[in-house]
């Protein structure tokens, strides 16, 4: 496990090292994700006391108690995402604010909103070209899918038999269909969790 710890308050020195020992030796290249990962502090992004630890490959627990990830999982949504400039953007974040300051010069747009605000039908119109999942889910509800526009895309974690992989998928008709891909540990957004169903 990389520690990171950052000597001295040296934040930089540490953001660069997550950069080369956490992203680079597990696939993540794209000069776009590197570059935003290595800008954005993700100390400003924790509670004050664990900024001294904000790049270690584990998630870190929020004031709020949710978690912010491992940096790991922003830097490989990213790469999935594949935002461009013209995109207009939902992210549904746990409380850290992280993960819209990195996609936010990416794109067109960044509109955010919390887990509870996501399975919840929206007033607004809005149809997002990209919608980003700052946690593991087990279903995309129906008033989250309704946000994304046909066609669009979603980038989320995914829980399935106490495993989160990260996962993506399309809007086709009214339906978004996940796609499993690499398994990574994500911190868990219980608001999607099923219902409990019996089965005989």
């Amino acid at each position: 496990m990389t520690t990171l710890e950052a000597p001295s308050g040296n934040h930089s020195t540490a953001r660069r090292a997550m950069v080369d020992s956490q992203l680079r030796t597990s696939g993540v290249n794209e000069e776009f994700v590197l570059n935003r990962m290595n800008t954005v502090p993700r100390e400003d992004f924790v509670p004050e006391a664990a900024r001294g630890t904000a790049y270690i490959d584990r998630a870190i627990t929020l004031e709020n108690g949710r978690r912010i990830a491992a940096p790991l999982f922003y830097g490989m949504v990213l790469a999935e995402a594949q935002p461009k400039l013209d995109d207009t953007v939902l992210v549904v974040d746990a409380g850290s604010g992280y993960l819209p300051e990195l996609i936010r010069t990416l794109v067109a747009s960044v509109d955010v909103i919390s887990p509870n605000e996501a399975i919840t039908k929206s007033r607004k119109k809005s149809a997002y070209s990209l919608v980003l999942v700052d946690g593991a889910i087990e279903h995309v509800p129906a008033p989250l899918a309704k946000r994304l526009a046909d066609g669009g895309r979603i980038v989320t974690g995914v829980l399935k038999n106490g495993v989160t992989r990260l996962a993506t998928g399309r809007k086709s008709a009214s339906d978004v269909a996940l796609l499993p891909l690499a398994e990574i540990g994500i911190p868990r957004l219980s608001e999607f969790d099923k219902a409990a169903s019996w089965s005989f």
